[in-house]
């Protein structure tokens, strides 16, 4: 590749979830120091370092080719740029984020109509006029550029719209949800004019497929077990798999080696009864990537 893809890695919550995926799908990416064009180890790259609210910016206007950002941020910046793919993946849980409206636990408000006339608190500021605007309810909208929870509590603000996960650290500020403005999680975006360059949109669709690859791969683990011959139908029965398990026959014997990819979720409750239905010698492994 004459020109290496320049690549946009988010800066912030999101940057060190994003380096380790990209080191799970194969490429290492390694910052150095304060610099804003971190080293990988792949030549047709060149990697640089921006905000997540910034990142669709500089996709649509070409200083960057692809990047990745929140879709609440393209949505607020109301830029024109390629998706290329869904990434659920953040620094806390394996879920979409959610935008909300919360006020205090002991304010008067109780749904978002009761805001009528009142201040709110955020850093997604176009989109929450939006949001009000569409349901006919005049709000102040003030932007907040961090700690906006505290807004609330020091009385700056009527209420806030914030992003979250758990939803853990605005229970700890003392306040309540009452709405949700919408559901966000990373994508891979890219400029249109790349997107037609298939060069650049061969890498492009290379990293989106290891990307997702190595997501997936987060989700799933490998069994191994051997079971009797007696006892195969009733374990193959009990295997969940994305395709029919691996069966084959161990040397000189009436048994079998049984081999599937399972969810890790259910694993804990899946062993045990592989067990009492004679699977034996069982090997649980991770898996890197899924594709």
């Amino acid at each position: 590749m004459n020109n290496p893809l320049k690549l946009g890695i988010p800066k912030g919550s999101l940057q060190s979830a994003t380096i380790a995926l990209f080191k799970r799908s194969g490429w290492k990416i390694n910052v150095n120091g304060r610099s804003y064009f971190p080293e990988i180890n792949d030549e047709t790259i060149e990697c640089a370092i921006c905000r997540a609210q910034e990142m669709s910016r500089y996709v649509e206007n070409g200083t960057l080719d692809a990047g990745l950002t929140g879709m609440d941020w393209i949505a607020e910046n109301g830029k024109n740029v390629h998706v290329v793919a869904d990434l659920v993946y953040s620094k806390v849980s394996s879920r979409p984020a959610r935008w909300v409206v919360a006020v205090p636990y002991d304010s008067d408000v109780a749904k978002i109509e009761d805001l009528e006339g009142k201040k709110i608190a955020t850093e997604l500021v176009k989109y929450t006029q939006k949001y009000f605007s569409q349901r006919n309810i005049t709000v102040s909208v003030e932007f907040s550029w961090g700690a906006t929870e505290a807004k609330v509590v020091s009385g700056l603000a009527d209420a806030v719209v914030e992003v979250t996960e758990t939803g853990n650290t605005l229970k700890a500020h003392g306040l309540r949800i009452i709405d949700e403005l919408m559901r966000t999680n990373t994508q891979l975006i890219a400029n249109h004019q790349a997107w037609k360059t298939p060069v650049i949109k061969d890498k492009i669709e290379q990293i989106a497929l290891l990307l997702k690859g190595a997501l997936l791969g987060e989700k799933l683990v490998g069994l191994k077990m051997n079971v009797s011959e007696k006892r195969l139908e009733r374990v193959v029965s009990l295997l969940p798999s994305l395709n029919a398990p691996t069966i084959a026959n161990l040397y000189n014997k009436n048994w079998y080696s049984v081999e599937t990819v399972v969810n890790s979720e259910i694993v804990r409750d899946l062993i045990p009864e592989l067990l009492k239905n004679g699977a034996e010698g069982i090997i649980e492994y991770p898996l890197n990537k899924v594709v």
